[in-house]
């Protein structure tokens, strides 16, 4: 066993414990000096606009992909040379829904029982189907099935051999809001019961529903902690605008300086800067005029989120 895996094993909460990871495929890195580190039972959520290299990072740490440079383990296990441990002990859930069209859902999950040699591949199925509300819908064929019962299929595939470990890429696009809030209920269940969730999402709801989130950009690791720490880190001050013509008010205020960002929400406007006093300075005119109303607000994830993109650059831009 390899040094890493003997320093994890002896801090049995880390399940996580990587350094340095980077990756390219020919172009630039998708993947930059990533280091990071989960304990054991949290629901640790990925965000970053497309391409910013949380699917890599995922294959990487279940030993799918292997890093260019870096290192670490994963569940104890070193990803560079027992990628074949790691992968028993992890279920991966795609973004594309990657079970058997033409099969039901009972039939599915007995194939996937089997594969894992699962001791009762019969009950092993019945109990995932009753665990996720799939009785009535047991003989539909998987193809047949809707974005919201597929991502419920997908979910009881990966947890019938009881990983330690659960990978979600983007799990929920494209399913309604009560699926997804379903979905979620489930994944903190099974964090309750000491499984480790990763979950890569664009949904800010989501990432407030995880323990502790990262935010990846073209393939650096920007900011890590609970959403408090990342929001309290981004060190934003925030103004809340209502009022007539804000479409054009937002046109002029991305033009000052001290004014890092200007987003509508609804039917107001969120003006961000991380330099209180300049953000003061270059709205003071404004909020003194009119006819717009200024309150002073709490900046949300979603305005961290902005602010981070607005920073950032496609590193094949």
């Amino acid at each position: 066993m390899s040094m890493q895996a003997i320093q994890a094993a002896s801090e049995p909460d880390i399940v996580i414990d990587v350094e340095g990871l980077t990756k390219s495929f020919g172009g630039p890195p998708v993947v930059k000096n990533l280091t990071m580190r989960v304990h054991k039972g949290l629901i640790y959520g990925f965000l970053g606009p497309n391409g910013s290299g949380k699917t890599t990072t995922l294959r990487m740490l279940c030993g799918l992909l292997t890093p260019d440079s870096g290192h670490g383990t994963c569940l104890g296990y070193d990803i560079r040379t027992q990628t074949a441990d790691i992968k028993r002990h992890v279920g991966y859930m795609t973004q594309r829904f990657s079970l058997y069209q033409d099969l039901s859902i009972r039939e599915n999950l007995e194939f996937v029982a089997r594969i894992y040699n699962l001791e009762n591949p019969r009950r092993a199925a019945q109990n995932a189907i009753a665990r996720l509300g799939l009785e009535n819908r047991a003989d539909q064929l998987a193809g047949a099935l809707s974005g919201g019962w597929k991502q419920r299929l997908s979910l009881g595939a990966c947890i019938l051999p009881a990983p330690e470990l659960l990978l979600l890429d983007e799990p929920t696009a494209g399913v309604d809001p009560k699926a997804r809030r379903d979905f979620w209920d489930e994944i903190h269940k099974l964090a309750h019961e000491g499984m480790t969730v990763l979950v890569s999402t664009h949904y800010m709801d989501e990432a407030e529903r995880c323990h502790e989130i990262a935010y990846i950009a073209y393939g650096e690791l920007l900011t890590h902690g609970t959403v408090e720490q990342v929001v309290a880190d981004a060190h934003l001050s925030t103004y809340n605008v209502t009022g007539p013509d804000l479409a054009d008010l937002a046109d002029r205020l991305k033009t000052l300086d001290g004014v890092d960002m200007v987003a509508p929400f609804g039917v107001e406007l969120h003006v961000s800067g991380r330099d209180g006093e300049k953000l003061d300075a270059a709205t003071a005119a404004l909020r003194a005029q009119g006819p717009q109303i200024w309150t002073r607000g709490e900046p949300t994830l979603e305005d961290v989120f902005i602010d981070l993109m607005s920073r950032t650059k496609d590193n094949y831009a």
